[in-house]
This record gives C-alpha cells, structure tokens and sequence, in this order.
C-alpha cells in the first residue's frame, strides 16, 4: 500500500484539525454506536498476531483495519512460531471471519503507514498497538487525539517522559484504555492482594521475582558492521520511526530488537511488567527512592543477558519500606526454607515471592496459582471475601470499558508507577552506579547522565 510523503501528512493534520472526532459527536467518554467495536491492529509481527487471536473470540469484536511496514514477518525461529506480518495477518482475520461465518464482516484494509490508516478508516472505534517498545508512545497518543480507545503492549512506553505524556492524553481524551500485561486481569493476582491486604503474611518489606529466561534473544553485544540489503516489502525508516538512523541488519528485527536500548526495554520491560504486577497493585508502590543494578555481558546498546536489579521503595501509608529485587537470564532468589522438596520456585522458572513478617507467599508468572508456604499455612489460612472486581478476560475487560462498562483494571494511569519504575530500572542496567531517584522533581539526584534518558531525542522530523 502506498505511504503518505511527509507533505501529505502534515497537509492531513491541518484538515484533521477541522473534523470532529467521533468520542466528541457521542460526548465525553465515547462509546461505539452498536454493540460491535471496530478495531484496528498497529502491528502485525508476533504480539500482534497473539492478540488478534485473542480477539476472535470476542463476537462483538471487529478487526476492520491492519497496518505495519513489513509485509512478512517470519518468526517462526522465536517462540511465535509462525509466519506473521501484513499480509499473513489479512489473509488470518479474512479466513477466520468465513470460518466464523461473521457476516457483518465487509472487509480489512491493510496500510503500511499507521498514519495514512487514522487518517483514512472513519468507522475505526478502537486501536491496539502491538509495535516495538520505541513506537508505542507516539502510535498510542495519535489514536487516542483521534477519540480512539486504546490497548497497547507492555511497557506502555519506552521513556518516562512518555509514559506521563500518554498517561495525560488518555485522561484528557476520556478514552478506555488497556496495557497487556494478561496476567493483571486473572484471579491470581486478586487473591495475593486480597490474603495482604487481610494480613496474611504481616507487614512485608522484601520481594522477589524473577523470569526464567536463559537464551537473549541475540548474543550480539553492538551493531553490526554488515549492511545487509533490507528486505522486499519492509519499510526500514519507517520502522525505525522516532530512533536515531542505522544500517538495516536482521539483527534488529524481527523481535530481537527487545534487546537494544533504542528500540526495546530488555527483560524487564518484556517480563517485569507482568511478574511484578502484583507487588505493585497489592503493596500500592509508586516511585522507587534508589535503584542499583549488577549485570553480565551488557554489550554496547544492548540490554544484559542476565541481570539483578534492586528497587528501594518508600514507607507507602501503614505499609513499611519494602526493597524490590528482580532477576532475569537464569538468576533467581535463593529457595525459601519453607518450600517443600517436592514443589518447584515459581512455575516454568517464572514468579513471584512475598516476604512477610509472619510468612510467605509465592506465585507463578504473571501472577497466577499464588499460595501461602508452607502448604500446612496454606491449609490453615481462612480466606477472606473477595472485595476485588473479577473480569472475564483481558481483551474481554477492555471491550467493556470501549463500550461503556467500568475502566479497564490495567488502564494507563494505573499502570504508569509499575512502568515508570521499570524503565528507572533499565536506565540503572545502563550505569554502574546506585542511583537515587526524587519522586517530586522525578528525576535523578546523583547522575545527569541518567537524567539524560527520562527524555531521550526523537529522531528530526518525529514528536509526540
């Protein structure tokens, strides 16, 4: 599909500015005018495409518009699977609707240029983004000044600066919005916040999580001298968008570009968004006071292959002092004495563990099957009601919210302490230094250097 010139853009900016965005015609808080929301996807390599088979489960959901600068996307070699992309993903949302016999399925239009798409799809009610971390921002906040409702992946954002940024236009916009970290929308997580919020294991003030990742996703450790040819029907400055020029090499995309710091946020920005998700909501944390980091082969613009960041929180209320300790690349937590010998750490090297003064709770990844240790407190703990609103699903929560119902449970605001202290700590995976950190000023109060990447440069010609 053909791209807009940057002259064209700017020419459909000036005529957008003079048309009223459909949330205004229907008032604050725009609600779809049927009970179908008609969404596009921003996005079509592997999150994507897990997304949008997460989508057709949802019969009040319609996927009328794609657009991504590949035409193919092979990430098969990853744990994806299969073949995505632009056009791939048209031909699966065309197959699926026939075999679903949606018939108030007309079509799918496919762009290139997300921008050409806002510009063109009228009767687009909702967007879900699922680009590279380093897009996540700028994509969200045009759909969102468009009285888009929005889903993007984690992190949410690549900076701090534009976390505050989306966070503000989401509120300004009054649109429903949704970050996908799946796992806050599952009874697992509910029922950790509800057994300390009963005191069931005291007052806590140390944390454990960790993601069992042992391969990177590239053993690259700085750009490539090669120059490959980019390949037929990838868009390169188009996906490279807002960052700073470079050479095409394979290296980069597809999914490896989680690993450099100009496009991705490494480990934590891929796992801690959803392993520490309970901490966060259950310990009502906002912004750490000091963040430290030790890591192995940090390479030059790439993210450790392994690392240990720690994250000192303030006294919260009648909550204590809690430091926060994360781990990634085959490093966890020493095992608890309270574990038993037949039972693992966590789940599939994933998880999460709570350190009370009166006991312990540990849970998988993303939050789910918590439990107190050892099994006999377990079985002598008498659960408390659930006070926690209980949804159907991730995507199924966001829909509701699109269509009226109550906020999305991972709505931007109440996700932006969790991401705004996760990107803290991959600047500290930067720095061989502790760094201390001023929630009133929001910035670092012993490294400018660190300061320096709360709010790194757009490439010229790019701004939020």
């Amino acid at each position: 599909m053909a791209r807009l010139s940057r002259r064209e853009f700017v020419a459909a900016g000036a005529a957008a500015a003079t048309i009223v965005p459909r949330h205004v015609l229907g008032g604050a808080g725009y609600v779809p005018p049927s009970e179908t929301v008609n969404i596009a996807i921003i996005g079509t390599g592997g999150q994507g495409t897990v997304n949008l088979k997460s989508l057709f489960d949802e019969p009040d959901a319609r996927v009328i518009a794609i657009a991504d600068p590949s035409e193919t996307t092979d990430v098969s070699r990853f744990y994806y699977r299969f073949v995505a992309g632009r056009l791939p993903t048209l031909k699966l949302i065309k197959d699926t609707y026939a075999k679903q016999n949606r018939t108030d399925f007309k079509g799918c239009a496919d762009y290139v240029d997300f921008r050409q798409m806002l510009e063109k799809e009228k009767d687009i009610d909702a967007v879900l983004v699922a680009t590279p971390d380093h897009w996540h921002a700028l994509v969200s906040i045009a759909a969102m000044k468009l009285g888009k409702h929005v889903y993007c992946e984690k992190p949410l954002c690549h900076s701090i600066e534009e976390v505050r940024k989306v966070t503000q236009v989401a509120k300004e916009m009054k649109v429903a919005t949704q970050m996908g970290n799946h796992g806050h929308s599952g009874e697992g997580i509910r029922l950790t916040c509800e057994w300390i919020w009963d005191g069931a294991i005291g007052p806590i003030r140390e944390v454990h999580s960790w993601a069992g990742v042992t391969k990177p996703w590239t053993d690259a450790t700085e750009p490539p001298k090669e120059t490959p040819p980019v390949p037929k029907g990838f868009d390169w400055d188009l996906w490279l968008g807002p960052a700073a020029y470079r050479p095409y090499h394979p290296v980069y995309a597809p999914v490896t570009w989680r690993c450099w710091f100009d496009f991705g946020t490494g480990y934590l920005g891929d796992y801690a968004c959803h392993h520490l998700d309970p901490a966060f909501w259950a310990l009502k944390l906002g912004y750490p006071s000091s963040i430290e980091a030790t890591s192995y082969n940090r390479g030059k613009g790439t993210f450790p292959h392994a690392s240990v960041v720690y994250l000192n929180f303030p006294a919260r209320g009648d909550m204590p002092p809690v430091k926060v300790t994360w781990y990634d690349g085959g490093i966890g937590p020493e095992t608890p004495e309270e574990l038993e010998r037949d039972r693992r750490l966590g789940q599939k090297g994933h998880g999460i563990l709570f350190v009370g003064e009166k006991g312990k709770i540990l849970a998988g990844g993303w939050g789910g099957t918590p439990r107190l240790m050892p099994e006999t407190a377990m079985k002598a703990y008498k659960r408390p009601e659930k006070t926690l609103r209980r949804v159907k699903g991730h995507h199924r929560d966001w829909l509701d919210a699109c269509k009226g119902g109550e906020p999305s449970s991972a709505n931007f605001e109440a996700m932006a302490p969790m991401v705004e202290s996760v990107l803290l700590g991959s600047i500290a995976l930067q720095f061989d230094q502790k760094l201390t950190f001023d929630p009133t000023t929001l910035r670092f109060t012993n490294s400018e250097s660190a300061n320096s990447l709360l709010n790194p440069p757009y490439r010229q010609g790019w701004s939020l």
